[in-house]
Protein backbone atom coordinates (compact mmCIF):
# COMPACT_ATOMS: atom_id res chain seq x y z
CA UNK A 1 0.00 0.00 0.00
CA UNK A 2 1.28 3.32 -0.76
CA UNK A 3 2.02 5.81 2.05
CA UNK A 4 0.78 9.50 1.92
CA UNK A 5 1.27 12.53 4.59
CA UNK A 6 -0.67 13.50 7.02
CA UNK A 7 -2.23 17.02 6.81
CA UNK A 8 -1.51 17.94 10.55
CA UNK A 9 1.56 16.52 11.33
CA UNK A 10 3.25 15.54 8.33
CA UNK A 11 3.68 12.03 9.34
CA UNK A 12 3.65 9.05 7.03
CA UNK A 13 0.21 7.14 7.03
CA UNK A 14 -1.31 4.22 4.76
CA UNK A 15 -3.77 5.64 2.08
CA UNK A 16 -5.93 3.06 4.13
CA UNK A 17 -5.76 4.64 7.50
CA UNK A 18 -9.16 6.86 8.61
CA UNK A 19 -7.16 8.18 11.47
CA UNK A 20 -3.86 9.32 11.93
CA UNK A 21 -1.61 7.30 14.50
CA UNK A 22 0.62 10.11 15.49
CA UNK A 23 -2.07 12.93 16.06
CA UNK A 24 -5.39 11.73 15.93
CA UNK A 25 -6.49 13.76 12.89
CA UNK A 26 -9.33 12.22 10.68
CA UNK A 27 -7.82 11.41 7.07
CA UNK A 28 -10.79 10.05 5.50
CA UNK A 29 -14.86 9.69 6.44
CA UNK A 30 -16.37 6.05 6.65
CA UNK A 31 -19.15 5.43 4.23
CA UNK A 32 -21.71 3.33 4.49
CA UNK A 33 -22.36 0.71 1.06
CA UNK A 34 -25.09 0.69 -0.77
CA UNK A 35 -26.47 -2.00 1.18
CA UNK A 36 -25.97 0.06 4.16
CA UNK A 37 -27.95 3.39 2.89
CA UNK A 38 -30.59 0.95 1.61
CA UNK A 39 -30.89 -0.35 5.13
CA UNK A 40 -30.63 3.02 6.85
CA UNK A 41 -33.33 4.80 4.59
CA UNK A 42 -35.81 1.64 5.08
CA UNK A 43 -35.61 2.02 8.79
CA UNK A 44 -35.90 5.99 8.45
CA UNK A 45 -39.54 5.43 6.17
CA UNK A 46 -40.58 2.64 8.48
CA UNK A 47 -40.66 5.12 11.65
CA UNK A 48 -42.78 7.80 8.95
CA UNK A 49 -45.14 5.09 7.79
CA UNK A 50 -45.87 4.27 11.14
CA UNK A 51 -46.21 7.47 12.69
CA UNK A 52 -48.54 8.26 9.85
CA UNK A 53 -50.44 5.23 11.03
CA UNK A 54 -51.13 5.98 14.26
CA UNK A 55 -51.88 9.55 13.59
CA UNK A 56 -54.40 8.37 10.59
CA UNK A 57 -55.98 5.32 12.63
CA UNK A 58 -56.62 7.62 15.86
CA UNK A 59 -58.11 10.06 13.56
CA UNK A 60 -60.57 7.52 11.81
CA UNK A 61 -61.62 5.83 15.01
CA UNK A 62 -62.35 8.90 16.89
CA UNK A 63 -64.15 10.52 13.82
CA UNK A 64 -68.13 11.46 14.42
CA UNK A 65 -68.10 10.14 17.95
CA UNK A 66 -69.77 12.69 19.49
CA UNK A 67 -72.71 11.28 17.86
CA UNK A 68 -72.56 7.50 19.34
CA UNK A 69 -74.39 6.40 21.99
CA UNK A 70 -72.40 5.77 25.25
CA UNK A 71 -72.52 1.41 23.77
CA UNK A 72 -71.09 3.05 20.82
CA UNK A 73 -68.49 5.09 22.19
CA UNK A 74 -67.67 2.76 24.23
CA UNK A 75 -66.73 0.36 21.15
CA UNK A 76 -64.82 2.69 19.86
CA UNK A 77 -62.45 3.17 22.66
CA UNK A 78 -61.70 -0.27 22.50
CA UNK A 79 -60.76 -0.83 18.81
CA UNK A 80 -59.13 2.44 18.79
CA UNK A 81 -56.87 0.83 21.82
CA UNK A 82 -56.62 -2.45 20.28
CA UNK A 83 -55.88 -0.92 16.93
CA UNK A 84 -53.27 1.35 18.56
CA UNK A 85 -51.79 -1.71 20.75
CA UNK A 86 -51.36 -3.85 17.23
CA UNK A 87 -49.72 -0.98 15.41
CA UNK A 88 -47.11 -0.34 18.54
CA UNK A 89 -46.18 -3.68 18.74
CA UNK A 90 -45.78 -3.79 14.49
CA UNK A 91 -43.77 -0.59 14.95
CA UNK A 92 -41.55 -2.22 18.04
CA UNK A 93 -40.96 -5.38 16.10
CA UNK A 94 -40.03 -3.29 12.89
CA UNK A 95 -37.97 -0.92 14.73
CA UNK A 96 -35.81 -3.79 15.95
CA UNK A 97 -35.56 -5.75 13.12
CA UNK A 98 -34.85 -3.13 10.68
CA UNK A 99 -32.13 -1.43 13.83
CA UNK A 100 -30.15 -4.15 14.00
CA UNK A 101 -29.81 -4.21 9.85
CA UNK A 102 -28.52 -0.92 10.23
CA UNK A 103 -26.09 -1.35 13.37
CA UNK A 104 -24.69 -4.49 11.20
CA UNK A 105 -24.17 -2.58 7.98
CA UNK A 106 -22.43 0.66 9.87
CA UNK A 107 -18.75 1.97 8.52
CA UNK A 108 -16.14 0.55 10.25
CA UNK A 109 -12.25 0.88 9.88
Amino acid sequence: MALIKCPECSTEVSEAATKCPKCGVTLRELTRSFFGKFVKWTFIAFNVLMVFWMISGMGAATENIEGMSDAEQAGTAIGAGIGAFLIGTIWAIGDFILGMFVFFTRPSE
